[in-house]
């Protein structure tokens, strides 16, 4: 069973002891797997840690690389914004996802606005990178009901809190679509904690039976909460686990957004043509707390996540587009400047939202209200009045 469902962190007694042994044991494990992957070229890479050049006949187009450099960008903006508005009471709990912008961010570029996307809690990037408003994300984090609805125009579904519930649902969605005659495609998210849930599994054999338009990202970030991948489970390449399911699985470098498009990228095509559904295991590393309320000195030392910077997915192909000089210092400089004016007029946005009412919690719950909420609803109101 995954542990990443848990919502209790162990207390420090109970980790008394494991922070010099297995922690740094599943680290230096988990860091020995990444780069032994690298080198022998199972762990597919467009662009190596600094930046250089690994497979040249496979870069994008340059409009492509400045464009998921963008998403990147914005999505790092939401990252280290919210970690200061929750510190001033303006957002509530939400989980941190910087340093693992490649892997939400090329992946769901993949996908057009026709597509769903099944994200879970930690997948902002992946909602802004398709077009989800900034200011309904911040109003979502902030438990508001102007964030509970997904805009009209945008197949994304909101954060999924439950572990694997997703991947099922996405297998649904993406029938539903091949049954219409559409060439619409699902993608849905999972953690490495989470591919050890029956409702993975269960989704990856039901996508695979029924040839299902369905690409499924599982990010293996090395953390499911205080639990590292190698305690969770004995798999070394957990891409492999499609095998089993008789549907592809690749294995890439998370942190190498031009990698994760393009494999992505190849996914959907296939699933697009009917070739069915697609595995990718995405490699990173959670370099963050679990949410902004997690403590991660109490499972594990700092020099890991220090460590793992070195493979940062933003400075890296931000150094790769300087030197190719589709970047330049100016207007490199625009462009952040751009991302953040971007953020905080959505902010201004978010804040000039009005108070919601006791009633709404109930307005979003089905598309149809059922009697049982109407009646509800209309208690509420009374009690309100």
């Amino acid at each position: 069973m995954a542990r990443k469902s848990s919502t209790v962190t162990p207390t420090k007694d109970a980790l008394q002891g494991r922070e010099s042994t297995e922690t740094p044991a599943a680290f230096q494990a988990a860091e020995a797997a990444y780069n032994q992957a690298e080198a022998s070229g199972e762990l597919f890479q467009i662009l190596a840690p600094d930046g250089a050049v690994v497979r040249p006949d496979l870069l994008p187009p340059a409009e492509t690389r400045l464009h998921l450099y963008r998403q990147m960008r914005r999505a790092r903006q939401f990252d280290e914004r919210g970690w200061v508005l929750y510190r001033q009471g303006r957002l509530g709990v939400f989980p941190p996802f910087g340093g693992m912008e490649a892997s939400q961010c090329g992946t769901a570029a993949a996908l057009t606005k026709n597509d769903w996307l099944f994200p879970t809690y930690r997948d902002t990037g992946a909602a802004l990178t398709l077009g989800l408003p900034i200011a309904r994300t911040l109003a979502y984090w902030r438990t508001s009901p102007h964030g509970w609805a997904m805009p009209a125009d945008l197949k994304v579904l909101p954060f999924y809190i439950p572990i694997a519930t997703q991947y099922p649902q996405a297998v649904g969605a993406a029938l539903a679509e091949k049954r219409q005659g559409t060439q619409n495609v699902a993608m849905a998210f999972i953690g490495d904690g989470g591919s050890s849930e029956g409702d993975f599994h269960e989704a990856l054999n039901f996508a695979g039976a029924l040839n299902a338009p369905c690409i499924f990202i599982l990010q293996n970030n090395g953390w499911a909460i205080s639990v590292p991948t190698s305690t969770q489970t004995k798999a070394t390449n957990l891409s492999k686990r499609a095998d089993g399911y008789g549907i592809p699985g690749v294995r890439v470098d998370g942190n190498d957004v031009l990698a994760t498009w393009h494999v992505t990228d190849q996914a959907v095509k296939r699933a697009r043509n009917n070739e069915g559904p697609t595995l990718i295991e995405t490699v990173t590393y959670r370099v963050k707390a679990h949410t902004v309320a997690d403590d991660p000195s109490r499972y594990r030392t700092e020099d890991e996540a220090k460590k793992w910077l070195e493979k940062d997915p933003v400075t890296r192909l931000e150094q790769h587009l300087l030197k190719e000089g589709i970047l330049t210092e100016e207007s490199h400089a625009a462009l952040l400047k751009e991302v953040a004016e971007e953020f905080e007029a959505a902010l201004t946005e978010a804040d000039a939202y009005p108070d919601p009412t006791p009633a709404e919690i109930l307005d979003h719950v089905f598309a149809e209200p059922t009697p049982q909420l109407l009646k509800q609803r209309a208690e509420l109101l009374e009690e309100q009045a």
